[in-house]
């Protein structure tokens, strides 16, 4: 299995309502892709963080295999939801991939 871990900064200039609204349409849409990929085992977005934190949402996603993993980033449904929700709004995404037995 391979754990997909996304961490984004949103844009400054957001006002506090437009953050809000963001952030629930990431966490809508994203979510919404579970069931509906091949491979993608399990999605969560966290959009709650801790005031210690400093990124604002969290993907946490559980995928079969690598190639699931490639599968899900170039799908039809995975960049829509990424072009329209997430890369407009924020300014630094940090990802980390790794293997697990689960």
């Amino acid at each position: 299995m391979v754990k997909h871990i996304i961490l984004w900064k949103l844009k400054e200039t957001l006002s506090p309502e437009e953050r809000e609204s963001v952030k629930k349409d990431i966490k809508v849409h994203l979510e919404s892709l579970g069931g509906r990929i091949p491979g993608l085992l399990e999605i969560t977005v966290r959009t709650d963080p801790m005031a210690s934190s400093n990124a604002d949402v969290m993907l946490d996603s559980t995928l079969a295999d690598g190639e699931a993993l490639a599968g899900y980033q170039r799908h039809p449904e995975h960049v829509k939801a990424a072009d329209t929700y997430v890369r407009p709004y924020t300014e630094i995404r940090m990802c980390m991939d790794y293997e697990t037995a689960r």
